[in-house]
């Protein structure tokens, strides 16, 4: 996170998001996240969008990585899951059931970074039902469940060598 954090310093600064793709390997039935893709993007200060997706999956591919999920900076919001960040979650989740999503929002003053998931099938079944697009609002899930969650299962290792790759 702090690499990421350095690699959008600038985007920050200029209070606008950028995004990024996770790479993993998997071994023993447990994910790695060794990889950091920076695509070309374009970006507001509440949106963030890849292009040339086909960079990211080329050293996806070269290094038998797995898209484990995405992570993305909310510049000068808090810490949360947009309805734009919950459509985009649930792409990678029918993909890879484990994928997650990690919010960084330096400027929150109550946390800066946050790995979440969409609940399932709570929030899975409400917005795999949800056509709208932009900034919405979303019911709650019919089984009580969040329609998104804070991953509990997620752990930080400082000593994961990350190999960084900003294709902007």
């Amino acid at each position: 996170m702090d690499d990421f954090m350095e690699l959008a310093s600038d985007n920050t600064k200029q209070d606008v998001e950028t995004c990024g793709i996770l790479g993993a390997f998997l071994k023993d039935n447990i994910f790695y996240v060794t990889t950091l893709i920076i695509p070309k993007q374009e970006a507001t200060s509440s949106s963030c969008q890849a292009r040339n997706e086909e960079e990211i999956f080329a050293i996806q591919d070269e290094h038998s990585l797995f898209s484990l999920g995405w992570i993305h900076t909310h510049p000068s919001q808090t810490c949360f899951m947009s309805s734009i960040d919950l459509h985009t979650q649930f792409s990678y989740q029918v993909m890879l059931p484990e994928a997650i999503a990690v919010v960084m929002a330096p400027t929150d003053p109550s946390r800066n970074y946050g790995i979440f998931r969409l609940s399932n099938p709570g929030g899975i079944n409400v917005i795999r039902e949800c056509d709208e697009r932009g900034f919405h609002s979303h019911r709650e899930p019919s089984d009580g469940s969040p329609i998104y969650e804070e991953c509990s299962n997620v752990y930080i290792n400082p000593n994961l060598r990350l190999e960084n790759f900003d294709l902007r």
